[in-house]
């Protein structure tokens, strides 16, 4: 049995830091189970909210149990910016060079990139220290680049990152995804390589312990209105111009507004969008903290979440929001076209067409139509389905069961 993880993330968080957590919960969970976990992240993202404090290249902090090794590097402003991928770079040429005999020697290295590029100091360090390489992907890369960035295919930059991406695929023990299309991608790319679908999910343990919002965020909140709310990031995916536009078609309806929560590269455009069409039903709130989410999502009669129609997300998707709306109970109107639909499969809330406002004003005045007892049971569906299928104890699970076959896998590759 393995005892020792190491996560690599570039981009991993935790409660005290800000977002995101998926690799926090599944450390939690592991170390519950006897292993000893440490996350190998830059101390600067433009994810986090607060950024810890650092002693030279490489910084140890001990977090819930988890060994966090922060690595300083390159700061950039905005997400889309060249400081950004100078950032890569750094993150993994510091990789190289950890002081690793101050962390648990590990069994299982996962690598859990967004540009592919640690692929290579993560396989490193498995040859050197005789240990599995599982490489997990939550992003297409460099397809997302390409269609996000408007890079051609044939272009250099994304040759070049194309070139770990197949790394990657090819010398790694086990591939994950949270992605359940992805043995799609593998495909199109000529690479005859299975994968685990592990998505992303919730933290009982953490949704269990929320705490209240303050009395003067509640007291902004409008009363006795039909709430359509959104809680997340405002990312250029998120396609929150047409929920505008929906709001705008429904600004006359004097018993339906719109809640934005959250913060982001595109806020200040939205928010400039709602003021030059003067609407008076559209509220936009500061990012509360995670143990929060739930008690605001109280407030809300139907949870919101859309997306740009994009070739990516033909491999489908694993939006932490999804997860948080449907612990709560609350129907979701779903504006993506996706290769997965959960709430079609969970059967709580209603799925329209992605960036068409009008069928998401359609969709609005069918839940606004619906008695409360209908809502109601469209919420407990989702509710039901999240915790069988998406809490990280059996995603965890799912994970671990992945170790003797790598195991198995190393033999053969060995072997070969």
């Amino acid at each position: 049995m393995a005892n020792s993880i190491w996560i690599i993330n570039e981009y991993a968080g935790s409660p005290q830091y800000g977002m995101t957590y998926r690799h926090y919960y599944f450390a939690r969970e592991l170390i519950k189970k006897g292993y000893k976990v440490s996350i190998i992240t830059a101390a600067y993202s433009h994810f986090l909210t607060r950024f810890p404090v650092t002693n030279g290249k490489y910084t140890i902090e001990h977090i819930d149990g988890i060994n966090y090794l922060w690595i300083k590097v390159i700061k950039y402003s905005k997400s889309f910016c060249k400081n950004r991928v100078f950032k890569w770079f750094d993150f993994m040429l510091s990789l190289f060079f950890i002081p690793y005999k101050s962390i648990s020697l590990p069994d299982i290295i996962l690598v859990s990139p967004t540009a592919p590029f640690p692929i290579l100091p993560a396989w490193f360090w498995a040859k050197r220290l005789n240990c599995q390489l599982f490489f997990e992907v939550r992003d297409i890369w460099p397809l997302t680049l390409s269609e996000l960035g408007n890079f051609k295919p044939t272009h250099p930059f994304i040759k070049f990152m194309g070139f770990f991406e197949r790394f990657a695929l090819k010398n790694s023990d086990q591939i994950i995804s949270n992605l359940p299309n992805y043995c799609q991608h593998i495909k199109e790319l000529g690479i005859n390589r299975n994968f685990t679908y592990i998505p992303n999910g919730i933290s009982l343990g953490e949704l269990k312990n929320s705490e209240p919002i303050d009395a003067k965020t509640k007291n902004k909140i409008p009363k006795d209105k039909f709430i359509v709310g959104y809680a997340g990031k405002f990312g250029i995916l998120n396609a929150l111009d047409i929920l505008v536009d929906a709001a705008e078609k429904l600004k006359d309806n004097q018993d339906i507004v719109f809640l934005f929560v959250g913060d982001g590269q595109f806020k200040a455009e939205i928010i400039q969008k709602c003021c030059h069409l003067n609407l008076k039903n559209v509220f936009f709130f500061d990012p509360v903290p995670k143990k929060q989410i739930q008690s605001f999502l109280d407030f809300f009669n139907v949870c919101y979440i859309g997306l740009r129609k994009k070739k990516l997300f033909d491999y489908g998707i694993s939006p932490f929001k999804l997860f948080d709306y449907m612990y709560s109970g609350k129907p979701i109107l779903h504006a993506i076209d996706a290769r997965n639909d959960l709430v079609s499969l969970a059967n709580c809330g209603l799925t329209v067409e992605a960036e068409n406002p009008e069928a998401i004003v359609r969709g609005i005045i069918k839940l606004y139509k619906m008695s409360p007892q209908e809502r109601y049971v469209l919420g407990q569906n989702g509710k039901k389905y999240v915790l069988k299928y998406h809490n990280y104890e059996y995603l965890t699970d799912k994970l671990l069961s992945l170790i003797p076959q790598a195991v198995e896998a190393s033999s053969i590759l060995v072997h070969n």
